[in-house]
């Protein structure tokens, strides 16, 4: 290819693509897409997943952004998605970069507005999925151990007889 058609920096779905980079890899670093997810969008749509971000067309970048648009249109199975069965459509969706960020915060505050256990959880920022909590997932100084205090005076020949 010639020099002309490398791109240093490719912009898709909002984030800036390293242009060097393995267009699998590469796709893998958009919030809410990873590597399987990648390998098979790029085979779906046929595009080889050994070639460089910096070489790929302006038709294989719109085909891109439009299947993550919507992942149901080139028949990518439910349960690949991020959003199954989502709250406020009922619809399955995959969400990625800010949508995903915001949806999740959404889900953590509507835990704590119906005041779930869930939710409490969040508020006082423990472990929310049964994890243990007596040893881990502690923040800030020791627990459990005293500092300070005398040490006692080692014991000495006379004081071991007795």
């Amino acid at each position: 290819m010639r020099e002309q058609e490398y791109r240093h920096i490719v912009r898709i779905a909002g984030k800036d693509l390293e242009g060097s980079r393995n267009i699998l890899i590469s796709l893998s670093e958009i919030k809410g897409i990873g590597y399987n997810l990648s390998k098979l969008l790029l085979s779906r749509l046929g595009i080889d997943d050994g070639m460089r971000t910096g070489y790929i067309k302006d038709e294989q970048i719109s085909a891109i952004e439009e299947a993550l648009k919507d992942l149901r249109k080139i028949n990518i199975p439910s349960w690949y998605l991020n959003r199954r069965k989502d709250i406020e459509s009922g619809n399955d969706i995959h969400l990625i970069t800010s949508d995903l960020d915001m949806s999740i915060r959404n889900d953590i505050e509507r835990e704590k507005s119906v005041m779930s256990w869930r939710g409490f959880r969040h508020m006082y920022g423990l472990k929310v999925r049964g994890q243990r909590t007596r040893t881990t997932g502690r923040k800030g100084g020791t627990v459990g151990v005293r500092k300070g205090g005398r040490v006692a005076a080692p014991a000495t020949q006379t004081q071991k007889q007795e």
